[in-house]
């Protein structure tokens, strides 16, 4: 699936009110629901977690606030922006009333779920070629691949484990 919206999202897109805000600006605070979607015109802007940065965000088309929006709870991260950065602003319902727009938006949350899986696989590699399991960074790793399993969403599995026979 590409993560290009299709031709009518696009033109839907380009409808919603534009919103510009200057360097260093608060777009979405965690703890807060704005009950609306920002979707990146142009610029930047750095998603903050408990004081650290996880993203910087400066591809047109990114979504902002899609995990509140989809899960109907208050932003989990500070949104800022590092330059002066133009928004298209969306209601939420936006992802009930657009089948593309929903689409659009689960395909982004696959890719960044892929690349996430990618890099606890590639911890956990290392974890093991280090001998580092029993160390701090080792179980918190486990632990993460634990929680993983258990909520039904694995993030390796050997090829036995994919397909009994395999063995």
């Amino acid at each position: 699936m590409p993560l290009k919206p299709d031709t009518t999202l696009l033109q839907r897109i380009a409808t919603l009110p534009l919103e510009t805000y200057k360097p260093g600006e608060t777009v979405l605070a965690a703890g807060t629901k704005t009950g609306r979607l920002l979707i990146l015109r142009k610029g930047a802007a750095t998603i903050v977690k408990g004081g650290t940065v996880i993203a910087k965000v400066t591809e047109p088309g990114a979504v902002l606030g899609e995990l509140s929006a989809l899960l109907n709870l208050p932003h989990t991260a500070d949104v800022r922006t590092s330059e002066t950065s133009e928004f298209r602003v969306a209601p939420v319902e936006l992802l009930e009333q657009d089948p593309a727009a929903l689409l659009y938006v689960a395909a982004i949350l696959a890719q960044r779920l892929n690349l996430a899986n990618q890099a606890v696989v590639e911890l956990k590699s290392q974890i093991q070629l280090h001998h580092m399991v029993k160390s701090p960074i080792g179980k918190l790793v486990m632990k993460m691949e634990e929680l993983l399993n258990a909520m039904g969403a694995p993030i390796s599995r050997t090829p036995e484990e994919c397909d009994p026979s395999a063995a």
